[in-house]
């Protein structure tokens, strides 16, 4: 006895989309249009299936396509399972519509120490439905695999497979603390100052290229490979960093100095999505309510007071 498989009834299920096509159009032109194919392809799939079956389905009268009895009685079962199929989908997209679930987060650990936690906190309070997961691996990498939904971070050009809003351009500034900056000159060339660096696993971020252009004959005396690392450094009192606004000025022991202005360096916080996710109700509840809370920041992103 031959087994029966899905893939066995895989052409019979696509021909009954026809089938049921040209009889809710009642003819072929109708049922042309609903399958979005031309008139001569329903033509064929149609005569094609009554053949396999060694059944006619239809009477071609001048008035249209009129269903035989057999046609009729296959045409009711037709109706009850497309009806069923999109009650399935109605039902799953209700699921998705509900805010509740699982909203895996990609961010960067700089954002985590300063201005994220309190917009992740008023997105629980819209949405107390929603489990957050946040992972704060400084790479595009773990979106682009499908392992997280939503990534808010810093660059100057995100990725085109991702779709979503600038929130803010970024500031720049040098930062010390007070210890350190006692007995110097606040004006004092930044050549002058005891730096610390990104490492190179940091070199490609807007900061590194930065320093690498503007200070070129500038040896750190520190180097790390978290731009978190280098703010806790600062406020020690090991020298001088160039940091984010928003991690720099929430930084309590840190303080500007005067001769390094905010800078702009070409880069901008983006909240990102996949294309295929953004209409999904739990993902696009987290996107709006962070759109919102951390639009509402811009100054900090951007270093005004």
């Amino acid at each position: 006895m031959p087994v029966v498989t899905a893939q066995t009834h895989k052409g019979d299920w696509d021909d009954l989309r026809f089938v049921l096509a040209v009889a809710q159009a009642g003819s072929l032109a109708g049922a042309a249009r609903a399958l979005g194919v031309n008139h001569t392809t329903v033509l064929r799939r149609l005569g094609a299936y009554e053949a396999r079956i060694g059944a006619r389905l239809f009477e071609r009268l001048p008035s249209g396509y009129v269903p035989t009895a057999v046609g009729e009685s296959m045409i009711d079962e037709l109706v009850a399972i497309d009806a069923a199929i999109h009650d399935v989908e109605r039902r799953a997209a209700g699921q998705d519509r509900r805010i509740s679930g699982t909203v895996r987060l990609s961010t960067t650990d700089t954002l985590m120490a300063s201005i994220l936690p309190d917009s992740l906190a008023r997105v629980r309070e819209m949405h107390p439905g929603i489990l957050l997961e946040i992972t704060t691996a400084n790479t595009f990498a773990v979106l682009t695999r499908r392992e997280a939904d939503i990534v808010v971070r810093p660059t100057p050009t995100p990725p085109e497979s991702l779709v979503g809003r600038r929130i803010a351009r970024l500031g720049y500034a040098v930062y010390a603390a007070p210890s350190y900056i006692a007995g110097r000159a606040l004006d004092a060339p930044l050549n002058d100052h005891a730096w610390l660096g990104p490492d190179a696993s940091l070199r490609d971020t807007v900061a590194a290229r930065w320093l690498r252009a503007n200070l070129r004959e500038v040896e750190p005396v520190t180097q790390a490979d978290s731009y978190v690392a280098l703010r806790n450094l600062a406020a020690a009192g090991l020298g001088v960093a160039l940091l984010p606004c928003y991690l720099g000025d929430m930084s309590h022991g840190l303080i500007r100095l005067p001769r390094a202005a905010t800078l702009d360096l070409g880069s901008a916080i983006w909240l990102l999505t996949h294309e295929d996710l953004r209409r999904v109700a739990r993902i696009d509840a987290v996107m709006t309510g962070l759109t919102a809370t951390l639009t509402a920041k811009r100054a900090r992103f951007e270093g005004g007071s």
